[in-house]
């Protein structure tokens, strides 16, 4: 079974009420787990430095994978970046997607053979409404791609996307939805 599908079962398995998840924290560690036990020969870590893949700090938008699978011998398999955002600052939150997947783009780069952002939302100002701006690309199927300027505060902040992705939200339960974004193969 390829990684987004073991994702989404992990969905599944939340909407079903079988894992509970509630923050960031409990999203990284249940699916760090969920994948522990689906994945075989592999091993999943968590806030993995980039340092540890012989990767220089300076090159990336980030320093630290959310959770990096690799097999037992150390090939780059994948690494996955996740977003659970509970304090409301829809656009600010939506720029730290995109900072995010900017930083999978660059460690596919790198030789990781794929990547996956998954943000879980329970607040539909993640998902509907308005679709100007930054919102156009997690409400209504605007490409995240291009430079993107940040979108509050201070605006001299900009990430740029190589590829083209489409964010489509999936229902998990009430209102609580879940958005996968595959970076590589």
């Amino acid at each position: 079974m390829k990684l987004n599908e073991q994702i989404a079962s992990f969905a599944n398995a939340v909407g079903d009420g079988a894992i509970e998840i509630y923050n960031e924290f409990s999203l990284q560690h249940e699916l760090g787990l969920h994948l522990r036990s689906q994945l075989s020969g592999c091993k999943v870590q968590f806030e993995r430095n980039v340092s540890h893949f012989n990767l220089a700090k300076s090159d990336f938008e980030k320093r630290e994978i959310d959770i990096a699978v690799t097999s037992s011998s150390g090939q780059r398999l994948s690494a996955i970046e996740l977003k659970y955002p509970r304090n409301g600052q829809v656009p600010e939150s939506m720029y730290g997607f995109c900072k995010d997947i900017a930083f999978l783009e660059q460690l596919v780069a790198a030789g990781f053979q794929s990547a996956y952002f998954l943000a879980v939302a329970d607040h539909k100002h993640f998902y509907s409404g308005a679709s100007e701006g930054i919102y156009g690309m997690f409400r209504s199927g605007v490409p995240i791609s291009g430079t993107i300027c940040k979108p509050t505060g201070a605006k001299n902040t900009s990430v740029t996307i190589a590829g083209s992705y489409t964010a489509s939200w999936l229902p998990v339960s009430g209102s609580t939805r879940f958005c996968l974004v595959q970076v590589g193969s």
